[in-house]
């Protein structure tokens, strides 16, 4: 990530302190586990929930290698215009990351193999989390994954305890790795694999309660 890319990042979080969350962009060591479930082979739709400056866009373009298709989706427009320059690759568009489901239908998609997320849960209030991970695992395959970061300080405050929560309701598997102490501030991934039946669709949710 170039120094222009960080000052960019950070502009942005001056404009719009609430969408973008964050005064830097993420780093080397947390895009590369954060993308790790990016198959290295066949033909995946990879979709990107908040790729910012492109920090983990980097890591999926590396892991692809020109295979499959890369869907960015991104709310904020200056973002979307630099990652649509530096990516030529990349399918980018501007959009809220809760109406995944309409955009990978007008692009003739219904589901996505990998989900990866550099979405600010924290900022979040609870029934916007709800819905964003219920646009994530409608829009996932049977066995696809999803992948999302936190930031180890914060670990404990009450929107990331109710981000893992929510996880585990919608997700059979949830792992938590380690930290990395090299980014700033120290994070750590969540890796989510097969969502549950009564996860998908609002229909299956309002009927189980």
């Amino acid at each position: 990530m170039s120094d222009n890319h960080r000052a960019q990042f950070l502009r942005e979080f001056l404009r719009d302190p609430f969408t973008v969350a964050a005064v830097a962009p993420s780093g080397g060591p947390l895009a590369d586990l954060v993308t790790a479930p990016v198959p290295a082979v066949g033909e995946p739709l990879v979709v990107e929930l908040g790729p910012g400056t492109g920090a983990f866009t980097a890591a999926i373009q590396r892991r692809l290698a020109g295979r499959g298709h890369h869907l960015a989706v991104e709310v904020n427009g200056r973002f979307a215009g630099l990652l649509a320059t530096r990516y030529p690759r990349l399918d980018v568009a501007v959009a809220d990351a809760r109406d995944l489901g309409e955009v990978l239908a007008g692009r003739g998609h219904r589901r996505a193999d990998v989900i990866v997320s550099g979405l600010p849960w924290a900022a979040f209030a609870g029934n916007q989390q709800d819905e964003l991970l219920q646009a994530v695992t409608d829009a996932l395959t049977p066995d696809g994954a999803f992948t999302t970061f936190g930031y180890t300080l914060a670990r404990w405050a009450p929107p990331a305890r109710r981000l893992r929560r929510a996880l585990g309701d919608r997700f059979e598997e949830v792992v938590t790795c380690r930290t990395v102490w090299a980014n700033l501030p120290p994070a750590f991934v969540y890796f989510c694999r097969r969502p549950r039946v009564a996860a998908r669709g609002r229909t299956l949710v309002s009927l189980a309660r």
